[in-house]
């Protein structure tokens, strides 16, 4: 789940309770899939999200991925069902890094095509 886009300071808003922020991390080096390594509703997602607006982490909102992400358990890899959508945000968060050549791009686009 995304932040509004503007939030008076000083005044937080008490968090939705329904909000949910699954945060990831991926190797691009290795073989494995990427894992879940934090989630959180409401309040806790909330924190979830300061933390990566915080430290610059690239957050998107997507409904559908998230729910099919939040029967993961913290410190497990994604389901195959979720591998086409999240292929697709490494790839872009790759990209604004200047961390993926062109080589792993096409392989990346090829496993999203493939995912569809």
């Amino acid at each position: 789940m995304a932040r509004p886009p503007h939030r008076p300071a000083g005044r937080r808003p008490t968090a939705d309770p329904r909000q949910v922020a699954i945060a990831l991390s991926h190797d691009i080096d290795g073989d494995a899939a990427p894992t879940v390594v934090a989630k959180g509703y409401g309040d806790m997602a909330e924190k979830i999200l300061d933390l990566a607006f915080n430290n610059d982490v690239k957050v998107r909102t997507d409904p559908d991925l998230a729910q099919i992400l939040e029967v993961v358990e913290v410190d497990c890899e994604i389901p195959m069902e979720a591998f086409a959508a999240v292929a697709e945000i490494l790839t872009y968060v790759y990209r604004a890094n200047g961390r993926l050549g062109d080589e792993r791009a096409g392989a990346a686009d090829e496993a999203r095509e493939g995912g569809r």
